[in-house]
C-alpha cells in the first residue's frame, strides 16, 4: 500500500483587514479586503499545500509575539508574507521583527512573497518548487 504524499505546511503571514491604511487605496475597503483575502484561502484548501493562514496586527510587539507562539508549536516548510506587511514604509518594522522571528525559531523555512491575496498559490508554487 502506497503511503498519501504528506502535503508541505506552508504558513501565511499578512496584514489584518482591520490594520489597513485605506487611504492609500481609494477603490478598496475593508469588507472588500476581507472578502478578496477570504476567497483566497478559500482556493488554498484544496491544493497540494497545508496552508495556515494568519493575520497579524500593524504592531511590532504584538506581530512578533504572536508568529513566535505560533512557530514554537508548528511546524511549517514554508512562509508567505503578504504585500501589505512589506510594501509599505510604516510597516518596515512590522516586517522585519516578523521575518528575524521566523528565522530564529523555524530555521530553514523557505520564505516567498505576493503581490495580492490572488497570488499566493502562485508564490507557494515558486517556493516549494526549489525545495
Amino acid at each position: 500500500m502506497t503511503e498519501p504524499a504528506v502535503r508541505p505546511r506552508a504558513l501565511t503571514i499578512g496584514l489584518h483587514p482591520q490594520a489597513m491604511d485605506y487611504s492609500r487605496f481609494p477603490d478598496l475597503d475593508e469588507a472588500q479586503l476581507t472578502a478578496r483575502i477570504g476567497a483566497a484561502n478559500d482556493a488554498l484548501r484544496d491544493t497540494e499545500f497545508d496552508v495556515t493562514p494568519y493575520l497579524v496586527g500593524a504592531s511590532p510587539d504584538e506581530a512578533e509575539t504572536e508568529i513566535r507562539s505560533l512557530l514554537a508549536n508548528q511546524r511549517f516548510d514554508l512562509v508567505m508574507i503578504g504585500g501589505a506587511v512589506r510594501a509599505f514604509p510604516d510597516h518596515t518594522l512590522l516586517f522585519e521583527r516578523i521575518v528575524n522571528a521566523v528565522v530564529e525559531v523555524a530555521p530553514g523555512i523557505r520564505f516567498c512573497f505576493n503581490t495580492s491575496p490572488e497570488t499566493t498559490l502562485d508564490a507557494l508554487r515558486r517556493a516549494s518548487a526549489s525545495m
